[in-house]
């Protein structure tokens, strides 16, 4: 028996789509993803998104995130949008909204384009108290000051159910090092629970530019919490809009932080091909 798959991505940021809605046989699934994410030994991909059912009767479905390096991630922006593709393209679901439970809470995509496959998510309220993203000491951190191997930079702190570290930058985004100070920065004491990277920088009030390292996965295409983390960030530092296109390097991302303190994200999600995971794979 061979366990289905489908990869997909969302501008860029690409995942193992596993439906494990009747598979009856258990998995260490922290185990197994790094040898599945594996560029050049496995599927190839920044994580695994399983689809399992829900224990909480408000919700359709639950997703779980299991990052390229095994740990789990509370949520996935971009994640998301390719969760509602997969339950409608497998025909799972005709449904056009849906209610997924996930580790930071019930997240509801809505389909708004099929042709396209747009898919417009409600984020959630940013999270910026300390404790809560979680980050040392009380308060919020709003524009702070970190050194980081004798250098200065200015980040803001905001969870969008996982903690986002958000610098902005007079520089390209494309021009920066990321693969080396953003696992500096994941990894500061300051961030228990270590912590996604984002190097912005702003092209007018509704443009900005972004680059992301993400906790457990590395540098990747695109992050869609953080390009919610991102907007939120800018506009407490006045630098933004509160609805912008977050443009990163796999695509486009509309964001939008609403009057009723919530998040929303619109984009892409796309298919990239399918196949079947032997079951002596997953031991």
């Amino acid at each position: 028996m061979n366990l289905p798959f489908l990869k997909m991505h969302g501008c860029g940021n690409d995942f193992i789509v596993i439906d494990l809605l009747s598979f009856p046989y258990p998995v260490e699934w922290e185990k197994v993803a790094p040898k599945l994410c594996h560029r050049q030994f496995g599927i190839g991909a920044d994580g695994l998104l399983l689809l399992l059912p829900s224990s909480d009767l408000a919700c359709d479905y639950k997703m779980r995130v299991i990052n390229s390096d095994g740990s789990e991630a509370q949520m996935c922006g971009n994640g998301i949008r390719v969760f509602a593709r997969y339950l409608r393209e497998k025909k799972i679901s005709e449904k056009k909204e849906f209610s997924i439970e996930t580790l930071a809470g019930t997240i509801k995509p809505v389909i708004v384009e099929d042709e396209v496959f747009s898919v417009r998510v409600d984020m959630g309220r940013p999270v910026l108290e300390r404790p809560e993203i979680p980050m040392t000491g009380e308060g919020r951190a709003i524009a702070e000051k970190m050194e980081v191997e004798g250098k200065e930079y200015f980040f803001t702190a905001v969870s969008m159910g996982n903690p986002h570290c958000v610098i902005f930058t007079e520089e390209d985004p494309a021009e920066i090092e990321l693969e080396g100070i953003g696992k500096k920065i994941e990894t500061s004491p300051l961030f228990p629970e270590k912590t996604n990277v984002e190097f912005a920088r702003l092209v007018g009030r509704k443009n900005i530019e972004m680059r992301v390292w993400e906790r457990g996965a590395g540098l990747t295409l695109a992050c869609g919490t953080g390009a919610c983390a991102t907007l939120v960030a800018a506009v407490l530092n006045g630098k933004s809009e509160r609805r912008a296109t977050v443009v990163l390097p796999g695509g486009s991302l509309e964001i939008e932080w609403a009057e009723n303190d919530h998040l929303y994200m619109t984009g892409p999600a796309a298919s990239v091909f399918s196949g079947h995971i032997p079951l002596s794979s997953l031991s």
